[in-house]
């Protein structure tokens, strides 16, 4: 039983926040110290969010045929994507084109690659009884790329978590104060699908809900699983926080894999940005910030 437990802790310990606190002397050779809030960045918000730009749209392309419902509720998102207008001028038969448009469509993981010129996977992690880890699968990483999104239910520092956090290694504490839960079970998990009901009108969806899945919608919503740096192993990835600007497209926002616990506040807040370039089979090690 004792060794039950101490297994236990010692895959939950990294990324338990008093945890880290506790022992920051250990890795001082590895933290990142952000003097005040607005220092926290080590891309700029401009080219964090045209990575995600990039990214969604490859995404959401790709899908096209998925996304025929959306496009034709909304004619002005519609005119944006020309590739559609060159499908629909074919003479084909539904049943056919339906066919030959999932031959055609790549898996998420290798639009990814084409687009950002890297893939990253979850498997077992290379530290010592941490669980499962990220991979870089495919392709190099650049310095200051954007390598995944931390997903999962965001609360502000007053809201109750108090039950969500029992037994949850998965809560992630940001720079201001702010909680994501990035729990794919239980409670977290029901309270995420709960309020992604909440917000979706009609068939816009204001969030990614396919992390809480086996399938994959956003391969970059991975961000729970990034273990944090250990003497042995040295941090290569730090955090990053970037708030969606109201005008982010609205087709896009189906693979934000967050979602605000509060109706009335709108915040995306946790990325994973790479610190130094990393290749496969590299995996990703997060700084531990403080302030």
């Amino acid at each position: 039983m004792l060794g039950g437990l101490r297994r236990r802790w010692e895959a939950y310990k990294y990324r338990f926040v008093p945890w880290i606190a506790l022992n920051l002397r250990h890795k001082r050779r590895t933290l990142r110290f952000v003097p005040e809030e607005s220092k926290d960045k080590i891309a700029s918000d401009e080219n964090v969010l045209q990575t995600l730009l990039t990214a969604f749209r490859s995404l959401f392309v790709n899908d096209l045929n998925r996304q025929m419902c959306l496009l034709n509720v909304i004619p002005e998102i519609k005119s944006k994507y020309p590739e559609i207008y060159s499908v629909q001028s074919k003479t084909i038969p539904k049943a056919v084109y339906n066919d030959q448009e999932r031959q055609k469509a790549l898996n998420p993981e290798e639009v990814l690659f084409s687009t950002l010129g890297f893939s990253i996977i979850r498997q077992p992690s290379s530290l010592e009884s941490a669980g499962i880890g990220v991979f870089v699968a495919k392709g190099f990483v650049p310095e200051g790329t954007v390598v995944s999104m931390y997903p999962g239910t965001i609360y502000e520092n007053h809201e109750p978590i108090f039950f969500q956090s029992i037994g949850n290694p998965f809560i992630f504490r940001c720079i201001d104060g702010v909680l994501i839960d990035g729990n794919n079970r239980g409670i977290s998990k029901a309270i995420y699908r709960s309020c992604s009901k909440r917000d979706q009108i009609g068939p816009l969806k204001m969030c990614d809900v396919f992390w809480l899945t086996t399938a994959i919608q956003n391969p970059l919503a991975v961000g729970q699983y990034v273990n944090n740096c250990s003497s042995e192993k040295e941090a290569n990835v730090c955090y990053q926080e970037l708030n969606i600007p109201k005008c982010f497209p609205v087709e896009f926002k189906q693979y934000l894999p967050n979602i605000n616990f509060s109706h009335e506040i709108e915040r995306y807040n946790c990325l994973l940005l790479s610190k130094s370039g990393c290749a496969k089979p590299h995996e990703m090690n997060g700084v531990t910030e403080t302030m």
